[in-house]
């Protein structure tokens, strides 16, 4: 269910039922070179988290379009929140949720810079009583192993290239300008992936490999394997939700004067 095309009382119905979750896509309004749109982040995150609410009968969030890309903030376009302000972003609403009556919260991670402050928001939920788990695209990895056949700009690296290119042809083919498409394999620093850094210092087009390799289908594959991976790492979250709610529906009523 789509809670922001949903009104209030079949949200909190949702919330009430099985495990109640929620999931939430978290972007990033992000530059993805001169052929893919700032919104790529958003859109895949957004994707994944349908999907995952779809086949769990969850209640799908509104998308956050913002996040914390300070590395590619030298590139016009790119709006990057501090890491503590999505940190306190995805608390509050967590906060809320609960609330609400939700019985847990999803995450879905669109963007590498949120990494950190979502776990630090995952952890104050949890602290706090309320079931938070945030995904980082479980199974994405080998997918992308299976099907890329440019070369990696560097390990563990994709960004703007065939991977990202072949997201947004499944996605949102309309946004991808492939005649723009350039190929980068830029010149890294010793200390790249260990300190923090601007990337526009080093790509000029925002591009890091190739995305003239990309195709739909490629991106089909690996969302595909990204939802199936994720549906697995949700088994024992959404297990212990359901094991705690139902305790506490069989759990014996004691008199508010017990002694």
């Amino acid at each position: 269910m789509d809670a922001y095309l949903s009104p209030w009382t079949d949200v909190a119905a949702a919330f009430a039922r099985s495990h109640g979750l929620a999931i939430l896509p978290f972007g990033a309004c992000e530059q993805h070179g001169p052929h893919l749109p700032l919104g790529t982040d958003t859109i895949t995150a957004q994707a994944v988290a349908a999907a995952l609410a779809d086949r769990l009968d969850a209640t799908l969030l509104p998308p956050i379009n913002y996040g914390d890309t300070w590395n590619n903030a030298g590139y016009p376009g790119t709006l990057s929140l501090s890491s503590a302000t999505v940190t306190a972003i995805a608390v509050d609403l967590g906060e809320a949720l609960a609330a609400s009556g939700a019985g847990g919260l999803v995450i879905v991670n669109g963007d590498w810079g949120n990494r950190n402050p979502l776990y630090t928001a995952t952890r104050s939920l949890i602290a706090s009583g309320f079931p938070t788990i945030t995904l980082d695209y479980p199974g994405m990895d080998a997918a992308i192993s299976e099907v890329r056949t440019s070369r990696a700009a560097a390990p563990g690296l994709a960004h703007a290239e065939e991977v990202e290119t072949s997201l947004m042809l499944e996605l949102a083919p309309d946004a991808v300008l492939m005649e723009r498409a350039v190929s980068c394999y830029p010149e890294f620093p010793s200390d790249f992936g260990t300190a923090p850094m601007q990337l526009h210092r080093f790509s000029p087009s925002g591009v890091f490999g190739d995305p003239t390799d990309a195709t739909a289908g490629k991106g089909r594959a690996i969302l595909e394997a990204t939802v199936t991976a994720s549906l697995a790492v949700l088994e024992d979250f959404i297990g212990g939700i359901l094991r705690e709610r139902n305790g506490a529906s069989h759990r014996p009523h004691e008199p508010e004067n017990a002694g």
